[in-house]
């Protein structure tokens, strides 16, 4: 289930991107592609990658502000800033509103202005980095855990990407640089699922679970 955050701008410019990758992008990109992909689309997508992934149960993605994001990030991992994607993944304590425990997989949050951002930087468009961003919260949700796996879910990864037709994951981004930037948030916004309604507990993109405070 893709869900928009009402205060979400349907329509995002990467106006606080350096002028010069703004520059770069529109040179090899078309302008349609800093729009964002409709939300059949990115179910579509979802579906795909679950299945990929071969995480069963339902997967709610909410895709919202860095405002949003940043409160989400404070609340839950005590960072007062946005971050790219954030997972939480049910616990199976709490099963609601006629849906088994053994049904729900999760929720992923996405910013949307990170993930633009992101984009322009990596010269792609702003449905490949949401997409990009949905797998990596997905397999999170399977279990995975790049900063104590010794690789097992970069190289897992990096497979699915090559399967989905994906460009390079956070991951490969984070080792190319050093110090690497810290992507993920998530923020409490009314329109969240059950599982995160219920005390999920979020997973970044870059640090292990942290436990709600």
């Amino acid at each position: 289930m893709i869900l928009l955050d009402p205060d979400l701008d349907p329509d995002p410019t990467p106006a606080s991107t350096p002028a010069k990758e703004r520059a770069a992008f529109s040179h090899s990109t078309s302008k349609k592609n800093l729009h964002l992909p409709s939300a059949c689309t990115l179910a579509r997508f979802l579906t795909l990658a679950q299945a990929a992934v071969r995480l069963k149960g339902e997967v709610t993605v909410l895709l919202t502000t860095d405002a949003a994001m940043r409160k989400l990030n404070r609340q839950f991992r005590g960072k007062n800033k946005p971050t790219d994607v954030l997972s939480f993944p049910a616990d199976g304590s709490f099963p609601a509103e006629g849906v088994g425990a053994e049904e729900l997989a999760g929720d992923l949050a996405i910013s949307v202005p990170t993930a633009l951002r992101q984009a322009v930087e990596q010269n792609h468009a702003l449905s490949t980095e949401i997409k990009v961003l949905i797998l990596h919260g997905l397999l999170h949700l399977s279990g995975c855990d790049h900063e104590a796996d010794k690789g097992t879910m970069a190289r897992r990864e990096s497979l699915l990407r090559a399967r989905l037709g994906l460009p390079q994951g956070l991951i490969e981004r984070a080792a190319a640089k050093q110090p690497a930037r810290e992507p993920s948030t998530k923020a409490p916004c009314p329109i969240l699922s059950r599982s995160l309604r219920k005390g999920g507990k979020p997973q970044s993109s870059t640090r292990r679970r942290i436990r709600k405070p």
